[in-house]
């Protein structure tokens, strides 16, 4: 039996350096003065599953990166002008 998850392929390692920057997001957060590093590793790994939605066709995933990168990206923005 063969998990999806088995195959390493591009999709494969995307995902868990996507996994892993978006962790490291988090764990900025909480922090003063770390925001924009949290801001700019969020979206990076964002958009990273948003590029694994697309290699699997998985419309979910696709729409839900997809809204979160308008959002990172519309908060960056503020952080940025502001």
């Amino acid at each position: 039996m063969s998990k999806l998850s088995d195959k390493k392929d591009l999709a494969w390692f995307i995902k868990w350096v996507s996994s892993f920057i978006v962790i490291t997001a988090m764990s900025l957060r909480g922090i003063e003065g770390m925001q924009i590093y949290d801001l700019g590793l969020s979206i990076v790994g964002v958009a990273g599953w948003l590029c694994v939605g697309m290699l699997w066709k998985d419309r979910a995933l696709i729409i839900l990166n997809a809204v979160g990168l308008v959002f990172l990206f519309r908060n960056l923005v503020t952080e940025v002008i502001i």
